[in-house]
């Protein structure tokens, strides 16, 4: 394992510090319950009524699927048009190869009891002039990301798929800005997932087939870092 420089992972806020932080964020309004802050959740068109930049080119999708029994949270990127198009999260070829690195069967994958779908922007971006996938919006993780995961008192996993979701989550962890690419990240996995505490967080890339490159120049990942996964999974689902 190459020696690390990461920052230590920072005292976690207790229930009591997170709720005040998530009210003084959002004005007046308090924590809901889960069920409530779902409806919310799936009923949100911020990002096209009130949106930070350009509102969204299409009409809100939000796609969250999750329950306050979940063990392991899957926080990806964003959903892309397959999904935006069926409501399910990772119902695409991406999908497919994730569960294969976690060693699930799709009715394992789409369990709610244990599985949390949490991505960093709720609703299908849109795409740009290339055709590829724009990044996730903004607004969803500053209105409901801490509030959702204040509600997921039994995650035991993390998966941290792709660079936004790293980001996001070792920010939170270390209490600075996480300044690594998704490559060294990804290649700090080891020293990420045994001395960042509980629950484990476990960088991974994106299982797009846009990534095969960065795999196939990347041995160590499958050998190392998908066997892991597997390991962890297994004790945590």
């Amino acid at each position: 394992m190459r020696s690390s420089g990461l920052p230590p992972r920072r005292r976690m806020p207790t229930e009591d510090e997170r709720m005040t932080a998530q009210t003084r964020g959002l004005g007046d309004a308090a924590p809901a319950g889960l069920d409530a802050l779902l409806a919310d959740i799936r009923a949100c068109r911020t990002c096209a009524d009130n949106p930070s930049g350009k509102p969204l080119p299409h009409t809100p999708r939000p796609v969250v699927k999750l329950s306050a029994t979940a063990t392991i949270a899957i926080c990806g990127q964003a959903p892309g048009t397959r999904v935006h198009a069926s409501g399910l999260p990772f119902d695409d070829a991406s999908g497919a190869r994730l569960r294969d690195w976690m060693g699930v069967t799709r009715e394992e994958f789409y369990d709610e009891r244990r599985m949390a779908f949490l991505p960093m922007g709720f609703c299908f971006p849109g795409q740009d002039r290339h055709g590829g996938d724009l990044p996730p919006r903004i607004e969803c993780a500053r209105l409901w990301r801490s509030q959702l995961l204040s509600h997921l008192p039994g995650l035991k996993l993390v998966l941290l798929i792709g660079g936004h979701a790293q980001r996001w989550h070792l920010q939170q962890s270390t209490g600075k800005p996480w300044r690594l690419n998704l490559s060294d990240t990804v290649g700090e996995w080891r020293a990420i997932s045994e001395n960042f505490g509980q629950p484990v967080l476990l960088p991974l890339p994106h299982p797009s087939w846009r990534n095969s490159g960065w795999i196939k120049k990347n041995p160590w990942f499958e050998a190392e870092v998908v066997l892991r996964l597997r390991e962890l999974v297994e004790e945590h689902q």
